[in-house]
């Protein structure tokens, strides 16, 4: 014999009137249903179904007996075997029928009223959960009723943000003091949180993993925002694939904005300024790249560049990246000689000045890639001569170019020619 004893008469009568009224009209389509009828249909269906969701956690957070008779560790664990359901939401219905049974009365009988419905009550219990107990109970109590007026003009998501600042309302005349204080501990919780870990692949890449404070995640993406150009109406720019920079091509894929932040973020690398940075055993923090005369001449082959990551200290890169990588700041080129002596270590001069840029901006309102109108303020600047073959930083000897033609330019896949009024054409080479 089942030791489950049947539920009160009344309880079992109601369920089984509305599953036998609804039973009688499952073959009637509400498509012939005027206007008005539809839209009361609706509203009274999402009044009968909170009433059904608080009869159902009412009866959850009580029915600690059904699981001890089946030998299931939790009536969560029984009833979602039993109605073939996801264990893991029935068990945060489990905690949440607990919570409202025992803290959130007022929840429950406007939840038994059809008033608001289970992701209100959700988002109800945990902004109240969420304010500290030095409030006072009373303070909670007003809260739970401010949050349950709202939720009749606010769905979860509004109620959810109206939730964070419901002392406002609640209690005014503690909220400035109680904010500051959840800030602070906020704040501290970021601090002690906080981490940077970096783990190299073996692919030529490496998995960055951030967990930092959200205002400085905020300012971070703020400053890749800063290095991801807005896009032109039927131009290309770098976050076009397949551009050979001589023409529309309306096969062109934009990449996708993880991609684009990825470059942002090394070109926001590349921009730092070292003399801002801290010395590291008595001198500026740099990178060095490290390429053999041979192979600055020709563009071909490999050149190396400081890495604290890999064993050796050291990554290797292509030599057309380290030509580029010498127009930008933060990076030394180092050129060794047959004997691997050391012919330049970098040059004074080596970044166009402020002044020079400004000069630039003027002269180039936009990129000089044949046909490209990325405006000057998002381009970098770039030696017509390289500086490592020997160009000098000047305004005759400067361009500017967005981000996706300074790479091109140094792709040993492309060739260039600079046309009669300065712009550069690109093609591919022979």
């Amino acid at each position: 014999m089942s030791l489950i004893q049947s539920p009160p008469a009344p309880l079992a009568a109601a369920v089984a009137v509305s599953r036998e009224a609804l039973a009688g009209v499952r073959d009637m389509q509400p498509l012939y249903l005027s206007t008005g009828e539809k839209e009361r249909l609706l509203t009274e269906l999402a009044g009968l179904e909170a009433q059904v969701v608080e009869l159902r956690l009412r009866t959850l957070a009580v029915a600690g007996d059904v699981a001890e008779s089946h030998g299931s560790r939790d009536v969560a664990g029984w009833f979602a075997k039993a109605v073939h359901a996801d264990p893991a939401k029935v068990r945060a219905e489990e905690r949440l029928a607990s919570a409202v049974a025992d803290r959130f009365t007022a929840t429950a009988a406007a939840l038994a009223k059809g008033g608001v419905n289970l992701e209100q009550v959700r988002v109800i219990t945990a902004c109240v959960d969420d304010l500290p107990d030095r409030v006072g109970v009373a303070v909670k109590q007003q809260a739970e009723a401010d949050l349950i007026r709202l939720a009749a003009d606010f769905g979860p998501a509004e109620l959810r943000r109206l939730g964070r600042a419901i002392l406002h309302v609640s209690a005014p005349e503690i909220a400035d003091a109680e904010d500051a204080r959840r800030l602070a501990e906020q704040e501290r919780h970021a601090e002690e949180k906080a981490s940077v870990r970096f783990r190299p692949v073996g692919d030529g890449t490496t998995k960055i993993h951030l967990r930092v404070a959200d205002a400085v995640a905020g300012r971070f993406e703020t400053y890749l925002d800063g290095w991801t150009n807005p896009r032109h109406p039927n131009q290309r720019d770098q976050h076009d694939v397949g551009n050979d920079g001589a023409g529309s091509n309306p096969d062109v894929v934009r990449l996708p904005r993880h991609r684009q932040l990825a470059e942002a973020f090394r070109r926001l690398l590349e921009h730092l300024d070292p003399s801002k940075l801290p010395d590291q055993g008595g001198d500026a923090t740099s990178v060095v790249v490290t390429i053999g005369i041979k192979q600055l001449l020709s563009g071909m082959g490999a050149a190396t560049t400081t890495n604290p990551l890999s064993p050796t200290g050291t990554t290797d890169i292509s030599a057309a990246e380290a030509r580029r990588l010498a127009c930008t700041g933060g990076v030394i080129p180092a050129v060794l000689g047959g004997e691997s002596e050391v012919l330049d270590l970098g040059r004074k001069q080596r970044l166009f000045s402020t002044a020079i840029r400004r000069a630039l901006r003027l002269r180039d309102p936009v990129c000089r890639g044949e046909g490209c109108t990325i405006p000057a303020r998002w381009c970098e600047a770039h030696h017509l001569q390289p500086w490592a073959l020997g160009g000098v930083t000047s305004l005759g000897n400067g361009i500017l170019l967005c981000g996706f033609h300074h790479h091109r330019i140094h792709d040993q896949v492309y060739d260039h020619d600079t046309l009669p009024d300065g712009d550069i054409r690109f093609h591919r080479r022979a």
